[in-house]
Formats: C-alpha cells, structure tokens, sequence
C-alpha cells in the first residue's frame, strides 16, 4: 500500500513524501531519496521494493524547496531541467533540504531503526545525512556525485556506510573512488563494471547484474544494521 503524505520541517516549511507501506509490521525503515528527477515513478519502484522486503520506504521531495510536484524523465532535456533543479536547492542557505532529510528520519522512525538510500544526487544526499545528522542506523549511496570531491570526502559518517559505484560512470572519476576508499576506511565501498545511474531500470545506463548485486548488499546491510 502506497500514499502521499505532507511532512513539515523544523523551519515550518511543508513538503510531500512518498510512502510505501511493508504488508505486515515493518522491520525497520528506508528512507529514498531521489536523483536529479524527481519522486518520479523509477524512484516510487524503489520505494516499492523496500516496501516489499519489509521496510517502511519514505521518499521525501527534495526539490520542493525550489520547485513543487516534480516528476521528470531520463532526456537530455529532462536531464538539464533536473541539474537547474539541484544546482537551486544546493544554493539555498544551510541548513536547507537537510532538514526536510530529517523530518523524513523523524517520521520514518515510527517502524524502528532508520536507513538510508540515495542515487545519483540523493547519494550524495544520503552521505551528507549519514555524517550530518541523528538518527540514522545505516546509510546506501549508490553513485553520489559529489561525495568523492574533497570536500565532501573530508567528512566523517555517524552510522554505517556502504558505498555503490561504478568504474565507467563519466561523473564520478575512478581515481577519486579510490581516494575515498583510502579516506573512509570504515566505509565498505564496491565497484561494478557499470556506468552511472546502473540501477535505474529506466535509463539506457540500466545494468542488471549490477543492479541486482547492489540490492542484494544493500538489504544484507540494512538487515544487519536496522534488526
């Protein structure tokens, strides 16, 4: 079972989350955050599957700071709308979307210990969560753009962290995985013969295998984690 609920910020401000539903009592929480795109219906999927495998899934909008009821597709068009999206939210003054994160963890924590899991920009998202704030037992970013530059690798996670990447991927340079694999010896990080945006099963960039593999460490890691 699925629905759209309206979470509210420390700040008061009001934003939509996806909520999917686990179909007996949840074993925890998975809090989704989304890519340059939206809570589109790729990242409502993903919800679903967490959902699926036991968890409360909660997928916050994180552009609405900028811009209401998002929901893009994978063109090049898509693609530049959704970077104006981002580049909009990142320059909001601190604590900006951060706290909209937080409200999602507060809420989400009603079903038990609460990770996290983000793609693309909602990796890096995920990793900025996973040392920034409370309330967190395990955190995924899966290809977080940004999280490899220094500054960013510079910081240091509150929970545990496993890391998904892919050594084809045009964004994140592998020389800088390397880098902060040898930063962030706590961090459990695995490479995949794959380009960015593996796991979205929507994109021409979609690799199964790889797709499959990184689910499987991540609900493996999760169980570990949110039990």
């Amino acid at each position: 079972m699925s629905n759209w609920i309206d979470l509210k910020a420390a700040d008061g401000v009001v934003f939509p989350a996806y909520v999917a539903q686990p179909a007996g009592k949840p074993k925890g929480a998975v809090v989704v955050l989304q890519e340059i795109f939206g809570v589109n219906s790729h990242i409502r999927s993903v919800a679903d599957g967490y959902a699926a495998a036991g968890y409360l899934a909660v997928a916050p909008s994180t552009f609405h700071r900028a811009k209401p009821g998002v929901e893009l597709g994978y063109s090049q068009e898509d693609m530049t709308a959704g970077f104006a999206l981002k580049t909009a939210i990142e320059e909001l003054p601190a604590p900006g979307v951060m706290q909209d994160i937080e409200a999602t963890i507060q809420h989400a924590a009603q079903a038990g210990k609460v990770g996290i899991v983000g793609y693309c920009w909602g990796g890096l998202l995920t990793w900025r969560s996973a040392c920034q704030l409370k309330g967190l037992s395990a955190a995924v970013p899966y290809y977080g753009g940004g999280m490899t530059a220094e500054a960013d690798a510079a910081r240091k996670p509150l929970c545990p962290v496993l890391a998904h990447f892919g050594d084809q991927d045009h964004w994140i340079p592998l020389d800088t995985v390397e880098a902060f694999k040898k930063a962030q010896s706590g961090v459990e990080v695995h490479v995949y013969q794959a380009n960015h945006g593996f796991n979205c099963d929507q994109r021409g960039a979609y690799n199964e295998a790889a797709a499959k593999l990184a689910r499987q460490r991540t609900l493996d890691f999760f169980a570990k984690h949110l039990a």
